[in-house]
């Protein structure tokens, strides 16, 4: 099994749900020709270079997985035939992509930890202040 790294660009006009449902219809389609999603990411609404079929934005959605070549060509077939579809880009990584990619993931977690931790402290802080006040 090879390692892919597959970008996709939803048309803007999409609800939440339906952007959801679109993202979700293509990783049961991966995992259902046996291949394994590492990881999955939104990017969100991002403003384009240049006019896509009219459009200047759209939903930018990530998918790290592994799977065999034959699966990526039924993929982008898929990808073609569906109109929400813009734009899409499938590439194979390297050892240092993978790497890369794993650092990434890493570090984004432990950002998001270190997040959560100063909301809770913000949000004993005032209560803490609250007993002191109280106790004086």
């Amino acid at each position: 099994m090879n390692h892919y790294e597959t970008v996709f660009i939803l048309t803007p006009v999409l609800s939440e749900d339906q952007m959801k449902e679109a993202v979700k219809k293509y990783e049961d389609y991966l995992t259902k020709n046996g291949s394994e999603i590492v990881h999955g990411e939104n990017w969100g609404m991002r403003k384009f270079a240049y006019p896509i079929q009219k459009k200047s934005s759209g939903f930018y959605q990530v998918m790290e997985h592994k799977t065999e070549g034959d699966v990526i060509a039924k993929l982008e077939v898929e990808f073609k035939r569906d109109e929400r579809i813009l734009r899409f880009l499938t590439v194979k990584l390297d050892k240092h992509a993978i790497a890369y990619n794993e650092k990434r993931r890493k570090k984004n977690k432990e950002a998001a930890k270190e997040e959560k931790q100063e909301k809770q402290e913000k949000q004993e802080k005032p209560e803490k202040q609250e007993k002191q006040e109280k106790e004086a």
